[in-house]
């Protein structure tokens, strides 16, 4: 693949500026100022976060953890995994896991990121202690109460040492929802540019408060509502988790002026603010983000004229360090069904198969390159090749640029349902049934089909007191797509299976709601 373009985005990748390294990228906000809080109040400053960020690069290089170690940290969401992991990307790899995971799961990713050390909350219990015991790895337990003195764990007197930009400050695996999962590593340099890149983009300044409802083991939470807002000498609220029943309670106390979320989170948000109409009438959101799916242009809507502010969706992968495109704040055009230009790295359409640059208005994959991109997988050459080429990352998605830049995600590539040779993109059929007066929300997935391969299925999930038949469903596709977009199979549940991190995947669908 050649490189021959100049790029349609305002935020170009540039050399790392204004710090050196995450460390400083706390030093650099004014030492009163609040950096986390929790949702009943307690607040970690600035200062304090410094200071704890500090004596843990103590700790750890006194118990023996330097720049190339991973440590893993598992605890519930909240002010503690966001201090921990703030305090721990300068120094080492971090790597967050789902606490719900089960025994075989925390062995089989300890296990696979090597883990030299496991950080947990002290009070929680949890099966990955066992786990970490029979792997001989070394467990510390955090006390949130005794902070800064929470990160002084380490008994030798080795002090701390700056790292490298392109050490590694994260990994993550991937959702392996159709092979085994793939670890991602992101460096400092990833992080700073990505967390520049998103603050930049959403406008944040020391005044903003984020809201944070994301899981902080998941890209998304971990820097658009940390990093971004520690980037801008911000402050971050961190929930215990997405709830829908105390959203509006807490946007009540902590007054945000932005949060982020999946479009799950979302609809689910929509569907109770009419119970909650004094919160809302109250809030001082200056707008809202949604990122990680695709967001209905009904919710995008519904959202806006609920909360009276604007809804900016953006295009993410954990591959990028989070945010790859992003549609704008106003005064700048904001176009629903799009994810907006370039918002940090290149972001080019090229032909799937010869891996040639498209033009404006061409369909093909995804490919960016930039300086919050990673270089490639862990210990997985094969994914390598194939995904890294020519200094581009292939994202696996379709999509197409418009002459302003803008980019539509069409699909994923692996999602694209063949229907005896005739291609199908889920989202095409989900935009279709979503302008159906009864229905609520859609998922169209792949089933197997014994002649022609795959056959087009679809989930729904109709409003609150409405009634449709699956014939009445299908006559209504049959107007608008072509007769073998039209779904065979429609199943009705109360809400679509997710994810840990509420993220809807059509992959495996057909199996998870027992279809084959």
């Amino acid at each position: 693949m050649s490189v021959p373009l100049e790029s349609n985005s305002e935020l170009q990748p540039k050399s790392v500026r204004e710090m050196s390294d995450i460390l400083q990228l706390y030093e650099q906000a004014p030492n009163e100022a609040t950096a986390i809080a929790s949702v009943e109040g307690a607040v970690i400053s600035y200062e304090t976060l410094v200071d704890c960020a500090k004596a843990c690069g103590d700790s750890l290089a006194g118990v023996g953890i330097s720049s190339d170690d991973r440590v893993a940290i598992v605890m519930p969401n909240g002010p503690l995994m966001a201090t921990t992991f703030a305090c721990c990307a300068p120094w080492c790899g971090v790597a967050p896991l789902n606490p719900a995971y089960t025994s075989d799961e925390f062995e089989y990713y300890l296990t696979d990121l090597e883990a030299d050390m496991l950080l947990v909350a002290a009070d929680f219990d949890s099966p990955v202690l066992d786990v970490a015991q029979r792997l001989g790895i070394r467990t510390v337990a955090i006390d949130a109460e005794q902070s800064p003195g929470a990160f002084r764990f380490g008994t030798d007197n080795r002090i701390r040492q700056r790292r490298e930009l392109d050490s590694i400050a994260l990994i993550l695996h991937t959702s392996g929802t159709t092979s085994r999962p793939k670890m991602v590593p992101l460096t400092q340099r990833n992080l700073l540019a990505s967390a520049r890149n998103i603050a930049k983009t959403l406008a944040l300044t020391v005044e903003d408060c984020c809201l944070n409802v994301m899981p902080l083991f998941h890209i998304h939470g971990l820097m658009a509502p940390i990093m971004a807002t520690l980037h801008a000498g911000a402050s971050v609220v961190c929930t215990p988790g997405f709830d829908t029943l105390k959203f509006f309670a807490w946007l009540d106390e902590t007054s945000p002026t932005w949060y982020s979320a999946v479009p799950t989170m979302h609809h689910a948000i929509l569907s109770r603010a009419k119970r909650n109409e004094d919160s809302v009438s109250r809030n001082r959101l200056r707008f809202i983000r949604s990122s990680s799916a695709s967001l209905p242009v009904p919710v995008l809507n519904g959202l806006e004229e609920t909360f009276g502010t604007s809804v900016v969706e953006a295009y993410a992968m954990t591959e990028a360090a989070h945010q790859m495109c992003s549609n704008p704040l106003p005064p700048r055009e904001r176009k629903p069904g799009t994810v907006g230009p370039a918002a940090g790295p290149e972001v080019r359409i090229a032909d799937a198969t010869e891996l040639e640059f498209l033009g404006p208005g061409q369909e093909g994959e995804i490919v960016i390159s930039g300086e919050n991109v990673t270089d490639g997988y862990i210990n997985n050459p094969d994914a390598n090749a194939k995904d890294f080429v020519d200094g581009w990352f292939r994202t696996g998605d379709l999509g197409i640029i418009d002459d302003d830049g803008y980019v539509k995600v069409t699909g994923r590539l692996k999602e694209i349902i063949n229907r005896g040779g005739e291609k199908i993109a889920p989202l095409e059929v989900d935009d279709v049934l979503l302008d159906h007066p009864a229905i609520e929300q859609v998922c169209t997935f792949a089933i197997p089909h014994d002649k022609l391969g795959e056959e087009v299925a679809t989930i729904l999930v109709l409003k609150e007191g409405e009634a449709v038949t699956k014939n009445e469903v299908q006559r209504f596709a049959r107007e608008r797509l072509a007769s073998f977009k039209v779904p065979r199979e429609v199943v009705f549940l109360p809400d679509i299976p997710k994810g840990p991190t509420g993220k809807v995947q059509r992959i495996g669908m057909a199996e998870r709601i027992g279809l084959v």
